[in-house]
């Protein structure tokens, strides 16, 4: 008897623990479909080409905004923040893809180990056929868009045009930065500016943390 309450109790666990799994997925897997939303359609994307899966014929895509990070063209920068999502692809869009990642792990997956991957920014086109199945039908390299060691270039820098294919050191660049940062809110509030800093949890706002910070941020 007391074998047989035993084993109820471990069949019990083990159900327990394959439906929290499975429901842990299913919150996934909605998340990622409320985040990205209808893709049953091909959808453009742009995003950096961070792991290739030669089995699956795959390849795990960092997206984050302007297309990718990387202030100083740091790997670390080119991967954080952001989201990595796996896509599959056709033939003809993984032999492009072939040329841009890393297939394998290391010395103990493979004889030659080719250079990690370049992070390139890449435009492609992909189509959900089943749920959280993405699949690449077309891919592009197109030009990059952060800075480099001694002349870092911010997210922020990306959308002012007097940023464009300079660092942050020159000056047109660093005035543009710092209008954006400093602008003042409008009368009419069509002018809204960077309103804070940070903002703590609870929905407090901190400034004075970054260069420039507007008049109105330093009271908080």
């Amino acid at each position: 008897m007391i074998l047989q309450k035993q084993g109820a109790a471990v069949l019990a666990a083990a159900a327990l623990v394959v439906g929290m799994t499975s429901t842990a997925s299913a919150i996934e897997s909605f998340q990622e479909r409320f985040e990205w939303g209808d893709m049953s359609k091909p959808t453009t994307i742009q995003g950096r080409v961070i792991v290739l899966d030669p089995y699956d014929e795959a390849v795990w895509i960092n997206t984050a905004v302007f297309g990718g990070n990387a202030e100083s063209g740091l790997y670390w920068q080119k991967v954080h923040p952001g989201k990595t999502l796996k896509f599959y692809a056709d033939k003809s869009a993984w032999q492009e893809l072939k040329k841009m990642g890393r297939t394998h792990a290391g010395p103990a997956a493979a004889k030659d180990v080719p250079p990690g991957s370049t992070t390139d920014l890449i435009e492609f086109v992909a189509t959900e056929t089943e749920q959280n199945h993405r699949v690449i039908s077309s891919v592009k390299k197109i030009p990059e868009v952060t800075g480099a060691m001694g002349k870092p270039l911010s997210i922020s820098g990306l959308r002012l045009k007097e940023c464009a294919g300079k660092s942050e050191f020159d000056s047109a660049c660093a005035k543009a930065k710092q209008d954006l940062n400093s602008s003042p809110v409008t009368p009419d509030g069509s002018n809204v500016g960077m309103q804070y800093d940070v903002m703590l949890p609870g929905g407090k706002t901190v400034g004075g943390l970054i260069p420039w910070t507007a008049q109105y941020n330093l009271a908080h």
